[in-house]
């Protein structure tokens, strides 16, 4: 894949996220919500950055599985359940980011949500990706 993020700077400084991404390629991989389930199906983590580092960690792993990596990613999104905690963590947030995904940001968007499906997650993410 190819893709070139674009950041015009006409617009706000894109910090932890990229404005555009334009993506070329031959199969496109749309990941599925994932929150901090582990392997058993239990929310793990009682914080919100262990369980944004777990439910990215599931969102990469979907990903690898489909042959792609984190530089594949062209969109995510972030539905947060506390929009203020997920601020407040922001630049934790974003070093858990850099470690798992390295610093080629897809676009992105954080919605906060009521509630997720597991009544226990605080955060979940889901995204898609374009493969060479």
């Amino acid at each position: 894949m190819t893709a070139e993020r674009v950041n015009p700077p006409e617009l706000s400084p894109a910090t932890g996220f990229s404005h555009a991404v334009v993506a070329t390629g031959s199969r496109v991989v749309f990941l599925a919500g994932q929150t901090a389930l582990d392997s058993d199906g239990k929310v793990a983590g009682d914080t919100l950055p262990g369980q944004f580092e777990r439910a990215l960690t599931n969102l990469l792993t979907a990903l690898r599985a489909a042959g792609g990596s984190p530089a594949d990613l062209a969109r995510v999104t972030v539905y947060a359940t506390d929009i203020a905690a997920y601020r407040a963590h922001a630049p934790e947030l974003g070093g858990i980011w850099r470690r798992l995904a390295g610093r080629d940001y897809p676009a992105m968007a954080v919605v906060q949500v009521v509630r997720l499906w597991d009544e226990e997650a605080m955060v979940e993410l889901d995204g898609f990706a374009v493969l060479p």
